[in-house]
C-alpha cells in the first residue's frame, strides 16, 4: 500500500513539474530575443533612397516571426531626387515579416506630399501589394482645410490619392463655378 502511494505521489509532481515547465517555456519563447534601441533603417531601391524608419525601440521575436516597435515609429518616404514625398508616425508598430505587412496603432498621422493629412487609430501598409489602408474610422485633411471623415481608407505608397469608404463632411464649392 505504502508503495503505491508513493508512486501515485511521484507521478502526480512529475505531471505538475511537467506543466510547470512548459508554462515557463511558453513564456520564454514569448520574450523577444533582442532588443535594439535608436532604430533607424534605411530602405534603398537602385541606389535611391525610398523609406527611413525610426523608432526608439524595437524587440524582435524570432518564434513569432515579428518586430514590435512600443515606443512608436516615424516612417518617412522619399520620391526619385531624393525630396521627401511623406511621412508617417504612430505611438505603436509591428512589422509581420512573414506577412510583409507593417501594423500601426494609435494616433497614425500621415502626411503626403499634396498637404493631405490622414488620422487613424489603424494604419497597414502591405509591402508586397503596395498598399496603405485602414478599417478603422479615419480624418483626412486637405490643404484647403476641408476634412473628410469615413469608416476606412486605402491607397498607394505615395500616399495619394486616398479612397474614403462612407465618405461624410462639407467640402467647399466656388461659387464662380461653371462662369
Amino acid at each position: 500500500m505504502l508503495f503505491a502511494l508513493t508512486a501515485v505521489v511521484l507521478f502526480s509532481s512529475c505531471e505538475n513539474d511537467l506543466k510547470a515547465i512548459q508554462k515557463i517555456s511558453a513564456q520564454e519563447v514569448s520574450k523577444p530575443v533582442s532588443t535594439t534601441t535608436g532604430l533607424d533603417i534605411i530602405t534603398s531601391d537602385s541606389s535611391k533612397v525610398k523609406f527611413h524608419l525610426t523608432s526608439p525601440l524595437m524587440l524582435e521575436y524570432n518564434e513569432k516571426h515579428y518586430q514590435e516597435m512600443p515606443k512608436g515609429v516615424k516612417i518617412t518616404s522619399y520620391d526619385a531626387n531624393r525630396k521627401q514625398d511623406g511621412e508617417i508616425t504612430a505611438e505603436y508598430g509591428i512589422r509581420r515579416e512573414n506577412e510583409n505587412i507593417i501594423e500601426l496603432r494609435r494616433n497614425v498621422v500621415a502626411k503626403n506630399a499634396q498637404g493631405e493629412t490622414f488620422k487613424s487609430d489603424e494604419l497597414f501598409w502591405d509591402m508586397g501589394k503596395k498598399t496603405i489602408y485602414s478599417n478603422k474610422p479615419v480624418q483626412l485633411s486637405f490643404a484647403d482645410g476641408t476634412i473628410l471623415y469615413g469608416t476606412g481608407a486605402n491607397t498607394n505608397e505615395s500616399m495619394y490619392p486616398w479612397t474614403i469608404k462612407n465618405t461624410t463632411g462639407q467640402i467647399p464649392v466656388n461659387q464662380n463655378f461653371g462662369q
